[in-house]
């Protein structure tokens, strides 16, 4: 079982990506998420890997660029009713953090803006998610930290990425290019920077 990836980015498609290990190409699929903050072309990646094997598809490796996104993704998969489509969608909405914020809120609305899940699978997702380790900072402490009376100041990408929204970008479009711009200016950029050069990617 492949856990791990480090190599060259050799093509970035839509849903997947090519990464060369040592003259080995292995084909792995993504999320929007993913896909949009991998390195450019031939840039060096480290692919966090999930590999799972179906009769349909034979063995398929799901890549992430960090732990707690594919421990999300093992827990989310092994869910009823959630399969690997419907895992990746929730992750490109939802980070691990603001996924186990969702889950301690009880707030299944959030999770059903992931693209092909319902209410129904909303709420089974933050059922059956309650107290799991979606991120590995202390589940209690932050749990503790979400639910007190004033709530955390929105991040820099969350206000550019809603200003997009608000601008009648998609959410995955939106997420997409301020993370791009994120990548592209560091993470003390200010919401009306990242709103312009996300705006820049998406005229691209």
């Amino acid at each position: 079982m492949i856990g791990r990836l480090r190599g060259a980015v050799a093509e970035v498609g839509e849903e997947d990506a090519l990464i060369d290990v040592m003259g080995v190409g292995y084909v792995v699929r993504c999320g929007a998420r993913t896909l949009s903050r991998l390195p450019e072309i031939g840039g060096e990646a480290l692919v966090h890997v999930e590999t799972q094997w179906s009769e349909q598809t034979g063995t398929t490796l799901y890549g992430f660029l960090s732990r707690d996104e594919r421990r999300a993704f093992v827990m989310l998969r092994a869910i009823q009713g959630v399969g690997p489509k419907a895992a990746l969608a929730v992750l490109d909405v939802l980070a691990p953090v603001e996924l186990a914020s969702a889950v301690a809120r009880d707030d299944k609305a959030l999770v059903a803006r992931a693209q092909g899940v319902g209410p129904k699978l909303a709420q089974r997702i933050v059922t059956e998610l309650k107290d799991k380790p979606l991120h590995d900072g202390p589940v209690a402490a932050f749990h503790a930290g979400i639910a007190g009376p004033k709530p955390a100041a929105p991040s820099a990408s969350g206000e550019a990425t809603a200003a997009l929204m608000g601008l009648g970008v998609a959410e995955p479009s939106a997420r997409r290019v301020v993370e791009a711009a994120l990548g592209r200016l560091g993470e003390d950029a200010e919401p009306a920077a990242l709103i312009k050069a996300a705006l820049q990617e998406l005229g691209r």
